[in-house]
């Protein structure tokens, strides 16, 4: 599946069909490498592992045919991994330091792999339930590394690699307040994949709430490198009531993330705003 496949892809769609047919839709995750053999044999290990494409079909099933909610499943959460890798190697070219590179020694390209597990896996818990969906993602998400670690490190390097990405998974949650730099990238991330037919399934399924509207305003998202600052993030609006999707999900995410100093949100708003509403009586 491209990119303009990715963008297109409507989870509704996936209603009624069998598991069968859902794995024959099966996303394949990627991210480039950059000759990152780690990264690479991590994505080899993730598209193998049909328990995991399950569970994040089962979370889609919670989120969107159960709760009316915008996808959550293998569709989002490639889009997070390869927002939040792009972002990360923008900041270290930048000279932002990562956590473990900090803090033990290790590789950006070690924060690679921590970047793109915790996004990979942050939604793991909507197989269960929405409410706390942060924390169930930890201890699924706990066994699935226990697994892919080790064949990328030796048991001391996995362990604290290990912590790292279930840091990074839990400090997604409102509220959380990210200790390290990839997990402030991939809290922000997350909050990115929002642009025109990610974020519009209760707004065409007749919801009509602040919430659903200013959704559905979001036109595109585009990382770029920043001026004032290493990143630039370029949103594309085509009615203003946009600015509301992105104070309720990106500005609450961006604040206490860590990468305020690093992250410039650059907001256009169409000359000739589309019309999202008719005339309506409350």
């Amino acid at each position: 599946m491209n990119d303009t496949e990715l963008e297109q892809f409507d989870a509704k769609s996936e209603a009624g069909r069998d598991l069968e047919g859902r794995f024959e839709r099966r996303i394949v995750m990627n991210v480039p490498d950059r000759h990152n053999p780690k990264l690479r044999r991590a994505m080899e290990l993730v598209n193998a592992d049909d328990d995991l494409y399950a569970l994040w079909i089962a979370a889609n099933v919670n989120a969107v045919e159960r709760l009316n909610m915008t996808d959550h499943g293998p569709v989002h959460v490639k889009i997070v991994m390869n927002i939040a890798v792009r972002m990360l190697r923008i900041l270290v070219e930048a000279g932002v330091e990562p956590g473990v590179v900090t803090n033990y020694q290790l590789e950006p390209k070690d924060a690679e792999v921590v970047v793109a597990l915790a996004a990979l896996f942050h939604d793991l818990g909507m197989s269960i339930h929405r409410a706390d969906h942060e924390s169930y993602s930890l201890f699924i998400a706990e066994a699935k590394l226990r697994e892919i670690l080790p064949e990328l490190y030796e048991t001391r390097v996995a362990s604290i690699i290990r912590s790292e990405v279930l840091h990074a998974i839990i400090s997604h949650r409102s509220g959380g307040k990210p200790l390290t730099l990839e997990a402030g990238v991939v809290r922000i991330a997350d909050a990115l994949d929002m642009a025109k037919g990610r974020s519009r399934i209760p707004f065409e399924q007749g919801s009509r709430s602040i919430h659903s509207i200013s959704a559905a305003a979001v036109e595109s998202v585009a990382i770029e490198r920043g001026t004032k600052k290493p990143i630039a993030v370029v949103i594309h609006l085509s009615n203003s009531a946009g600015l509301f999707q992105l104070d309720q999900l990106l500005l609450s995410k961006l604040e206490g993330s860590g990468l305020e100093p690093h992250l410039e949100v650059d907001v256009k708003v169409d000359d000739h705003e589309k019309t999202l509403l008719e005339d309506f009586t409350l």
